[in-house]
């Protein structure tokens, strides 16, 4: 019968640090998911209270990892060098310094003195790269120089100009290597700690620099996959402002107008009328422009639809009945500004405007399946199936209405019209109650 099989010192190094990168891997995702920690990486003068919080932060997640080492003796959680020097090279040269003294700190119980100056010194050394180089190229830096490394050092010497993807890469090889020198000058003391003890093949000695190598650039492309993708929501959001800025502002003129000429229509023959829309008029658009906010409560979209309403009730007079069907859990609801006001000002004009003896608007809310739905219905002229695509296509309205639902909430909402000829017509939308937008300001 065969007996157990053990690894070799080899084996258990490759193993360490395989498992050591893992660990600083994930490490970097996690604090990646983190939202201000991506604006903190986007920012390049922060505030002090930010960076002593990034500087405390780290230094103490590296600083438990140095206790699992001591208590546990969990070697692959140490990255004494590793996230000192990181520190430094993302926040400069008080951030590298203060995370080297908070993980130099717990060896010293253990008589390891000359972790605390080997740290502190890491995080002096990517801070002060941090000063030198330009900011970009640190976030450029990848482990694959190496493959051209030759090549970058004769460009370098041809062209007198430093490469600092170069310079980037030698500097924690240097600092392994100086560990390792530190190490054997006082190893049989334990004055510092190293995963790798003599005697050790000169294979053994590159996978470490490289593993130490993987355990600066892996966090590093990771946080910029996470600016580059912050950036990226953040402009999307600039852009969504935009347009729904833009399809707003073809809404508000449109409806100036028709209420403009409604009210030129009568003021001569009927002043006072006249005099009491513009003061309705004058009532509403100044509602309309206190408010910078592209999302409202339905219930101050109600509000202003309701003083539209007011207007043309002055014009048609008793002929025109509102009916009003709102359901009370709907008006804390979330919804685009101005999205009623062109399906109200639709029916009139062309469902109730030609109508003999009047009509009636019934405005109804509901919430179903997670969904505020919103109807206006009259009992009008209604349209046939060409004038209802003709409305959606071409009416400035209703078109820019499905086209705002379109942009923020996504394919699946739009303006669903139906209609009758001779019983009138039903503008229907759904607010998806549970994925509301956050409100975007001009």
């Amino acid at each position: 019968m065969q007996g157990p099989q053990f690894l070799s010192a080899n084996q258990i190094l490759l193993t360490t640090l395989l498992v050591k990168l893992a660990v600083m891997a994930a490490a970097a995702t996690i604090v990646a998911r983190f939202q201000r920690f991506r604006q903190f990486l986007i920012v390049e003068h922060r505030p002090w209270p930010e960076r002593v919080t990034y500087a405390l932060t780290l230094g103490l997640l590296l600083s438990a990892g140095v206790a699992a080492r001591l208590l546990l003796g969990y070697k692959a959680a140490d990255l004494t060098l590793e996230g000192a020097f990181l520190a430094g090279l993302i926040d400069g040269p008080y951030a590298g310094v203060t995370v080297g003294a908070l993980v130099g700190l717990p060896p010293l119980a253990s008589g390891e003195w000359i972790a605390l100056p080997f740290a502190i010194g890491c995080g002096f050394a990517g801070g002060g790269l941090r000063e030198l180089c330009p900011k970009e190229s640190i976030w450029h830096f990848s482990p694959f120089v190496f493959t051209t490394l030759h090549r970058r050092i004769w460009q370098m010497i041809r062209s007198l100009q430093v490469d600092w993807q170069v310079v980037l890469l030698l500097a924690p090889v240097a600092l392994e290597l100086l560990r390792q020198a530190l190490g054997i000058r006082w190893g049989e003391h334990h004055r510092l700690f190293r995963l790798l003890e003599p005697p050790a093949s000169p294979w053994m000695y590159v996978w470490l620099v490289l593993a130490t190598v993987l355990c600066v650039a892996t966090p590093i492309k990771i946080w910029n996959n996470a600016r580059i993708e912050h950036r990226l929501q953040e402009q999307e959001k600039l852009l969504l402002a935009a347009k729904i800025d833009a399809l707003a502002n073809q809404i508000s003129p449109h409806f100036l107008f028709n209420t403009l000429t409604s009210i030129s229509s009568l003021i001569r023959t009927q002043p006072e009328t006249a005099r009491m829309l513009i003061t309705k008029l004058s009532g509403l658009l100044r509602r309309l422009m206190r408010s910078t906010d592209h999302f409202v409560t339905l219930r101050e979209e109600l509000e202003s639809v309701y003083e539209y309403l007011d207007i043309e009730v002055v014009r048609f007079g008793p002929q025109l009945i509102v009916d009003k069907q709102i359901s009370p859990d709907t008006l804390d609801v979330i919804v685009p500004s101005m999205l009623l006001q062109p399906l109200v000002e639709n029916s009139i004009k062309h469902g109730l405007a030609s109508k003999v003896g009047g009509g009636r608007i019934t405005i109804r809310t509901t919430l179903s399946d997670g969904h505020a739905v919103i109807e206006v219905l009259d009992d009008g002229l209604g349209m046939t199936e060409e004038r209802l695509e003709q409305a959606l296509g071409d009416g400035i309205g209703l078109s820019n209405v499905n086209e705002r639902l379109r942009t923020i909430y996504g394919e699946r909402f739009f303006l669903k019209l139906t209609s009758v000829p001779g019983r009138g017509t039903c503008a229907r939308i759904e607010i998806p109650e549970m994925a509301l937008p956050e409100r975007v300001t001009a």
